[in-house]
């Protein structure tokens, strides 16, 4: 159960997998800490993503944990587990209860280019569009094809502009940040993990 005491708060939601989480997820989730003036980050780490083979995703609780382990140093990202709690499937869905269960926050999302150049095969991804702001950071090799995206081309005029960093953004909102790259990511780090350890 996550326990909030304040309002007023301004909070960057980054779902996915973790399959499994490192430093990447940090990277991105620090610097937008900085960057939006972020009260906290919370990673809400995914039962089953729709998009992928269950068959593909190390077991919830050893994603779960090394999303934990690698953001226990960081006392402003939080780990929850709140679409299992509740039996959530989908992001709108996830959104939806969030905004419900706290009205006194303000929320945004926080994704990497990968899964923008994606974004239109998520369930009800315009819905999405317009109920929270997005911020959408650059990640090789799939920046060129996320500004080519069926979503950013439905959404363009909601870009805004690098000095135009800020929570306060209402939804609809796109902000496409380019930082220097953190050459990890969970495909790789797969590759060099035996079953055993992961």
């Amino acid at each position: 159960m996550i326990s909030i005491h304040t309002k007023n708060r301004t909070i960057g939601l980054l779902g996915g997998s973790f399959n499994p989480a490192h430093s990447g997820h940090v990277h991105i989730t620090l610097y937008a800490l900085k960057k939006l003036g972020l009260d906290e980050a919370w990673w809400l780490v995914s039962p089953h993503n729709p998009l992928k083979s269950a068959a593909s995703l190390a077991a919830y609780e050893k994603r779960l944990q090394s999303a934990r382990d690698i953001a226990a140093p960081y006392r402003r990202i939080r780990v929850v587990d709140f679409e299992r709690q509740h039996g959530l499937h989908y992001s709108y869905q996830t959104i939806a209860l969030l905004k419900c269960r706290f009205p006194g926050i303000r929320f945004v999302w926080l994704m990497g280019a990968d899964n923008l150049a994606q974004f239109h095969r998520w369930r009800r991804w315009t819905e999405i569009l317009h109920k929270i702001p997005m911020i959408i950071f650059d990640r090789a090799p799939y920046s060129h094809t996320s500004l080519r995206s069926k979503t950013l081309a439905r959404a363009r005029r909601f870009l805004l502009k690098d000095n135009e960093i800020s929570p306060s953004n209402a939804a609809p909102s796109l902000l496409f940040v380019h930082l220097k790259r953190d050459p990890m990511s969970s495909t790789e780090i797969r590759k060099h993990l035996e079953n055993s350890r992961f």
